[in-house]
């Protein structure tokens, strides 16, 4: 099978469609004309009839025509363009006179059921149409005029029509084909930009964008895509080399703190709680960069990949209290006062799992930022639409600067003025992930040294 190109099958589709259009308006236009020519000469063949049936004169006492002087006299002795041929028949279908120009031929007299229609037949392997009307005499047919005309005319007239028509269809298709093809290629020229713009676009080049067409059509729509995909691209890509970056830097710390700190112990011999303190302080780091690896892959998981998500009925009353239970030595140690406002039962249908994860996040966000002998309230409340779920604290708060920042991976707000609170940053990355999973919206509210709030509005 043939091989076209874009612009060659656009071409060539609009040929196909205009071949037939314009096979069936000639063919409407061959067959009109042909009617009207034929319809021409049928109505000459009846005015010619009526003319010599008003001429004829009747014996009374003879059952057939008498012979009309007038015939001989008549135009049938001179020439015509398109002659008429007159013969006339008795009742015993006896020739009893014809036109002059007859000479020794004779027209065909065909059986009664033919009379009154035009009929194309052959005089001398000419062509020509006659028709044969009966002669009646008080209902009696007595006779039979036929009157005849050539068709040699109309003939020609209609064949060098065919053929003209026969001629033009593929010269027009042809010059039409090119045309389609020149506007075709103009027309799909911003597709070959599209073709050369993304050849050029790699993983290390991928600020190229399309330029957008002038008209607002449908290449116009895909350029305009396709420029938003590689921007959503572009945009992930330096995400993954940010998340790199930092996870590299996060995770080179703690193992630098756990070499520096085994490198000091080797320099001279120690005493036993010298040796414990310093174990027990590399202990901690590993549990840290394990609870940052940890992380780091609970945020790849939704980051990277759509993450099945179930839906089962969840008791969001039973879920905060559990992860309230699970904090509880922390809050103990903090002397926080925890304030939980939820008369009613509240149920929601979404993932049990990873709902559990968001609730833990702030929760634990909420003790760590917090002071000492501080408060931190949870509340649920009920909408017509929605299902509002607040963590409220009472602690160091965030920044204005900082609120927009906080959901970034690896990101923490004022480390500096508080070098005692630990973290990696990655909490809220994964509660921002999973909400916009799992359809929630989430609001910050915030001001610093005042507290910060965190409101989860299920649909």
């Amino acid at each position: 099978m043939f091989s076209f190109s874009f612009k060659n099958r656009i071409a060539f589709n609009y040929i196909v469609s205009t071949a037939l259009l314009i096979s069936m308006v000639f063919l409407v236009i061959f067959q009109i004309v042909k009617y009207s020519v034929y319809n021409h000469i049928n109505t000459d063949i009846a005015v010619e009839v009526e003319k010599h049936l008003e001429e004829i004169s009747l014996d009374s006492q003879e059952t057939y025509l008498l012979q009309v002087d007038q015939w001989r006299a008549r135009e049938h002795n001179t020439v015509d363009v398109n002659p008429v041929f007159v013969q006339f028949y008795d009742s015993n279908n006896q020739l009893i006179d014809k036109s002059p120009n007859l000479k020794n031929l004779n027209l065909k007299l065909f059986p009664i059921d033919k009379d009154n229609q035009y009929m194309d037949t052959q005089l001398n392997q000419k062509p020509i149409r006659q028709i044969q009307v009966p002669v009646l005499q008080e209902k009696a047919i007595i006779g039979h005029l036929v009157v005849a005309m050539s068709l040699d005319d109309a003939e020609m007239v209609i064949g060098n029509l065919r053929n003209i028509l026969l001629i033009s269809i593929p010269l027009i298709l042809i010059v039409l084909y090119l045309i389609a093809r020149f506007f075709a290629g103009r027309s799909i020229q911003p597709v070959k930009t599209i073709i050369e713009t993304s050849s050029q676009i790699t993983k290390d080049n991928l600020n190229t964008r399309i330029p957008l067409p002038q008209n607002k059509d449908e290449l116009f729509v895909l350029s305009e895509n396709i420029n938003n995909l590689l921007n959503r691209i572009e945009d992930a890509v330096d995400r993954e080399k940010q998340f790199t970056s930092d996870a590299s830097h996060e995770l080179r710390t703690p193992l630098a703190v756990i070499k520096g700190t085994m490198e000091v112990l080797i320099r001279k011999p120690r005493n036993q709680h010298e040796y414990e303190e310093k174990i027990q302080f590399c202990i901690s780091e590993v549990d840290r960069l394990n609870h940052m690896v940890d992380q780091l892959l609970l945020l790849a998981r939704f980051e990277n990949q759509k993450q099945n998500v179930k839906q089962e009925s969840i008791y969001l009353n039973a879920l905060i209290l559990d992860n309230l239970t699970r904090f509880s030595d922390k809050t103990e140690s903090k002397k926080l006062k925890i304030k939980t406002d939820f008369t009613d039962d509240y149920y929601i249908q979404s993932d049990n799992y990873l709902v559990s994860i968001i609730f833990s996040n702030l929760i634990s966000n909420a003790i760590k930022y917090s002071q000492d002998n501080g408060e931190i309230v949870l509340q649920l409340e009920k909408t017509p639409t929605e299902i509002i779920f607040t963590v409220s604290d009472n602690g160091i708060g965030i920044s204005e600067q900082d609120v927009n920042k906080i959901f970034n991976s690896f990101y923490r707000s004022d480390i500096s003025n508080h070098p005692e609170i630990k973290g990696t940053g990655i909490g809220l990355s994964i509660v921002k992930r999973l909400c916009d999973l799992l359809n929630v919206e989430i609001k910050v509210k915030s001001k610093l040294n005042e507290g910060t709030s965190f409101i989860l509005k299920f649909k």
